[in-house]
């Protein structure tokens, strides 16, 4: 395909050269994906590399849902403390996810903050269901608010973005939403910044490499499938400048990492720019490429979701090689701390450094305290949300600032053991019991109520080739 031809990938997935190890690690292997640095206050584009190409968003896709969702609150059709009910549907979404029972129920509000900091497939779609109804209906929100936004390269089936080749993006596009989301609702910036989240006693945190690493950096969002590589877009400021800097399809999330980083030195060191890139030219919505032999190859099978977690302990031999092929990555290791010799448990040398420390935000299950006011779930098109069941538990402390009151803490929070001792966490609801297996359809406890079976519109997009097979995203 002309695609391929485009980015160089060949049938075999060769892009990269010479060894696994020290290729994956070398910042020129990297360039050949899509990238874009903007300014954010001017929309100035600094630096682009194929910015309108066709690619897959993967997780990124969760800014559109996060832009869609934060709308409805600024419409005033939903609150941020409105209760969402997550759903058989949901619940059968493949990793990374929370892993909430049908019938749990959690606030917009702790919702965005899971889909931001723990990518959670299964929250995406109780968020989607709880606005629109339907992921279909919340997906024909999705696309025409990309017309409204700006971007032209686009077009969404799903809130999370698992694996569709109708699901299509640009590192121009996600550059104009991230953008959009700093401006039109500039009092929710912090959600995009958050390092980790606490729900009971378990810690999650950030897949943003850049968090407590680059000086300056304040979030977005990541996100991986084998066809999409790795994606980031990321903010930073410095020097009164605000950046957007987007890099997709790196062949891990290292590489990822450091690119971001060269690029945004290159940005803060520009004293202009080429355009706006709102005035840039869209390549319109094509075929991505698939990026699976340079992103997953080296992963044991069902083993990927490890690889969305920046790795810094890398053995000395390649350390040297890495160093002398990424500045950037010397510069990310240099400003994070020094390095640490210590034994890999096979006699090889590994150099250590600690990870960023985040303090947790902490998010709970069930209702804000004192809600009596409607409940979201999924439901007919033009249906308007259900009125709660009952009102909140009387003498329920208030909120304040970053401390979240847990009405029903959860019973068991665990991990689960799919595809290796790497596999993404899953947390029990607050129904309790066993968790959720990754595929399952229905809660193994017998004496939990069945959810009722839910209709969903028919989607009206126009039809786009049958989704390809591939391993679930971020």
């Amino acid at each position: 395909m002309a695609h391929f031809n485009r980015f160089g990938i060949g049938k075999t997935g060769a892009l990269l050269a010479g060894t696994a190890i020290a290729a994956a690690l070398t910042l020129s292997a990297a360039s050949a994906s899509p990238s874009l640095v903007i300014d954010v206050d001017s929309g100035a584009v600094l630096s682009q590399e194929q910015a309108t190409a066709t690619w897959y968003p993967a997780s990124l896709t969760k800014l559109m849902t996060a832009y869609v969702a934060l709308k409805a609150v600024q419409e005033g059709r939903i609150t941020l403390d409105t209760p969402l009910v997550v759903s058989a549907r949901a619940a059968r979404m493949a990793p990374s996810k929370m892993g909430f029972r049908p019938g749990t129920e959690v606030t917009l509000d702790n919702a965005l903050k899971m889909l931001m900091v723990k990518s959670a497939n299964d929250i995406a779609v109780t968020i989607a269901e709880g606005i629109s109804g339907s992921v279909e209906g919340f997906a024909e929100e999705m696309n025409a608010y990309t017309h409204r936004v700006g971007m032209k390269d686009s077009y969404f089936v799903n809130p999370n973005g698992l694996p569709d080749s109708r699901q299509v993006s640009s590192a121009r596009d996600m550059a104009v939403l991230g953008r959009a989301l700093f401006l039109e609702f500039p009092s929710q910036r912090g959600l995009f910044g958050i390092g980790a989240l606490k729900l009971g006693s378990r810690i999650m945190p950030t897949h943003n490499g850049l968090m407590g690493r680059y000086p300056g950096i304040d979030g977005m969002k990541t996100g991986f499938t084998c066809a999409a590589g790795f994606n980031v877009v990321a903010s930073a400021r410095r020097g009164g400048r605000h950046l957007i800097t987007v890099v997709l399809g790196a062949p891990s999330a290292t590489d990822r990492t450091a690119k971001a980083a060269q690029l945004f030195d290159k940005g803060f060191g520009s004293g202009g720019g080429f355009g706006s890139v709102t005035a840039m030219g869209g390549g319109g919505i094509g075929q991505a490429p698939d990026m699976r032999g340079e992103a997953c190859t080296r992963r044991a099978r069902g083993g990927g979701w490890a690889g969305e977690i920046e790795d810094f302990a890398i053995p000395l031999g390649t350390f040297q090689t890495q160093v002398d092929n990424n500045p950037a990555m010397e510069m990310l290791l240099e400003r994070s701390g020094a390095l640490r010799p210590r034994p890999a448990g096979n006699g090889q040398a590994v150099a250590h450094r600690a990870k960023p420390y985040f303090e947790p935000v902490a998010v709970y299950i069930g209702r804000a305290p004192g809600w009596s006011g409607a409940v979201a779930r999924a439901r007919a098109p033009g249906k308007p949300l259900t009125a709660a069941a009952k009102p909140a538990a009387a003498g329920a402390p208030a909120l304040a600032g970053a401390t979240a009151y847990a009405p029903q803490k959860p019973r068991v929070l665990e991990e689960i053991k799919a595809g290796g001792d790497t596999a993404p966490l899953a947390l029990v609801g607050a129904i309790g019991g066993k968790p959720v297996a990754d595929k399952a359809a229905k809660p193994k406890s017998k004496t939990a109520a069945k959810p009722a079976p839910v209709k969903t519109a028919k989607s009206t997009a126009r039809p786009k080739p049958k989704a390809a097979a591939a391993a679930p995203g971020e």
